[in-house]
């Protein structure tokens, strides 16, 4: 294994236009954004090719669905798993609400899954389908978004990834120096600080202090990693002393969640299947993913929770999806009579042959 002093030093911006102040239009919005524009233009596609039971009139309805179960599925999922406070904290300043205030983050995966869940059950009642083939039509545009918003939260330097070099130590290449760690977690980096990182936090502070910034302020480290998304060539030297180096858990749980179950959910809808085959084979590969990043993905700080049996809650939650999984696969190959459907691969082959013979008449 090659180390070196050089792991990535992470500068990477999470705004990506600034408009004033602190009204931005940012990364993660717009992968939300992106993944919702890829999933509208695969399923109108998928519907006008007829693979789909839903017409490219119902597409665009059932993306407002979508959209909504993704959204309030993933927020009110975050505040039940995890921050229940959220349910209760009212404030006389807009928005009113903690579970509306988007602007502090908080999405939860596996409630969004089950927004998606509820938006399948209202998309198939509207346009009399199977729930299960709406199901399976979610679950093949899911990993875009999936991969898109994991992206997004390796350029927000958030869901830190385990320890794999202390601070001024050589460290895998492939390794990373997030600076938001010193918000995060500097109780948990603090005591592997020597000498030479206590020198290097001072300067920080000496640098980026400001006389008005109040006693235990952390403004020194926002501005210090602002002038690091600027190319500050001192608050570069400053964070390549004090940070530790992390495993990337962001870009496995990208490669896991999105491209990983992407290619094996394609892979199986080339052929005809029964309704719910493709949710089931997606609900057990994401949690197998999950499952297994989440050993070097830690949690939120503020989300500190024991661990029961070795699995952390986010893994368990996960065990509870494998299960399912499982379990549908199970009924559907069982128990289900319905149609096959999906096959894109039959598809063209059916249309290609048909223009072959086309030609052959003319």
């Amino acid at each position: 294994m090659i180390h070196t002093l050089a792991a990535y030093l992470h500068d990477l911006d999470p705004v990506a236009i600034p408009i004033h102040g602190a009204i931005a239009i940012r990364w993660y919005g717009l992968s939300y954004l992106a993944g919702f524009g890829i999933a509208w233009i695969i399923l109108h596609i998928l519907a006008k090719r007829r693979l789909i039971h839903l017409t490219t009139e119902q597409v665009a309805d059932a993306l407002i669905a979508i959209v909504i179960g993704t959204v309030a599925g993933g927020r009110i999922g975050y505040a039940l798993f995890y921050r229940p406070d959220l349910l209760i904290d009212f404030s006389p300043n807009f928005p009113f609400w903690g579970l509306l205030n988007f602007t502090e983050g908080g999405m939860a995966s596996h409630g969004g899954m089950i927004g998606l869940t509820l938006a399948a059950f209202w998309i198939a009642r509207q346009s009399k389908s199977s729930t299960l083939h709406v199901l399976d039509c979610i679950a093949l545009v899911a990993p875009f978004g999936i991969f898109l918003g994991r992206i997004a939260n390796f350029i927000n330097a958030e869901l830190l990834g385990r320890i794999v070099a202390p601070p001024g130590q050589p460290a895998p290449a492939w390794s990373v120096r997030y600076p938001t760690e010193l918000k995060e977690r500097f109780s948990e980096v603090q005591p592997l600080w020597n000498d030479e990182q206590y020198i290097a936090w001072h300067t920080l502070l000496d640098r980026f202090s400001l006389p008005t910034d109040p006693a235990d302020s952390w403004a020194p480290v926002e501005r210090a990693i602002s002038a690091l998304h600027r190319a500050d060539p001192e608050a570069r030297a400053i964070f390549d002393i004090l940070l530790t180096a992390r495993h990337p858990s962001q870009l496995y749980q990208a490669t896991a969640e999105g491209i990983l179950i992407g290619v094996i959910v394609w892979w199986m809808a080339r052929t005809p299947r029964k309704p719910g085959i493709i949710t089931g084979v997606f609900l057990i590969t994401y949690a197998l993913g999950r499952i297994a990043t989440e050993f070097v993905r830690l949690p939120d700080a503020h989300l500190q929770t024991a661990r029961i049996l070795f699995l952390s809650r986010g893994q368990w939650l996960s065990v509870a999806m494998l299960i399912i999984g499982a379990a549908l696969l199970w009924w559907v190959r069982t128990r289900s009579s319905g149609a096959t459907t999906l096959g894109w691969r039959t598809a063209k082959t059916n249309t290609a042959h048909a223009s072959s013979k086309d030609t052959g008449r003319s």
